[in-house]
């Protein structure tokens, strides 16, 4: 998934960025409000890390004004206030969650995990079809009793297509899901992933139909 990281400590940022990049997800991160607002006019993102404290503003700002404009990207808010009237307040303004600094970042990576299922509407990370079942806590696909592991930005393009089976999907598009503002790499790097997928559902029922001009599509084979 693709998360929008709002934060101007430098020192954390790039600690939280890199252990989500473990877990396959794409960070941008954002020192400012200004930025932010910036960022969320350019991209649609899975999830908001979002920091009070910011030098050009107070993120509960943000957090109305993403509320006010029905925007449905769910948002945990980072705050070192541990009141009780100060986390009411937050959940009031629109907050899916919090965490009190400091924390672990297995709390921050469960609490992350549990706004996404809630947004999902299930707790079940298995999704199925044409016979094949991806498991995206586990990372793999499976069909007829066979396991096939796979990468992390195999998994998370995987997702994507799963999430919408038969829509295309264009490159650009499939570029925001994929790689952040920081990674320096061209739409080519679609056609590889896409050729590193099609290869492990050989054997499926399923497949990566490339749709010409448009881009690329999850199909049962005929």
């Amino acid at each position: 998934m693709r998360f929008l990281l709002v934060e101007d400590n430098a020192d954390l940022a790039r600690a939280l960025s890199g252990r989500f990049a473990v877990d396959g997800h794409v960070v941008d991160h954002a020192a400012s409000l200004a930025d932010a607002e910036l960022a969320t006019r350019t991209v649609s993102y899975d999830l908001i890390l979002l920091d009070i404290m910011l030098p050009d503003g107070d993120g509960r700002e943000f957090l109305r004004r993403h509320r006010a404009q029905d925007a449905p990207t769910p948002v945990i808010v980072l705050t070192a206030r541990s009141e009780v009237s100060d986390r009411v307040g937050l959940l009031d303004l629109g907050a899916d969650d919090y965490i009190t600094k400091p924390f672990d970042f297995a709390e921050l990576e469960a609490r992350t995990r549990a706004v996404m299922r809630r947004l999902g509407g299930a707790a079940d990370n298995k999704k199925e079809f044409a016979e094949l079942i991806f498991d995206s806590n586990a990372g793999t696909i499976s069909a007829g009793g066979r396991a096939e592991q796979l990468r992390n930005r195999e998994m998370r393009l995987l997702e994507v297509f799963f999430a919408a089976p038969g829509q295309i999907f264009s490159k650009s598009h499939l570029m925001d899901r994929l790689f952040s503002f920081a990674d320096d790499v061209s739409e080519n790097a679609i056609e590889v992933y896409v050729g590193r997928l099609r290869r492990k559902l050989s054997e499926t029922q399923a497949t990566i139909e490339t749709v010409r001009g448009l881009g690329y599509r999850m199909v049962r084979r005929e």
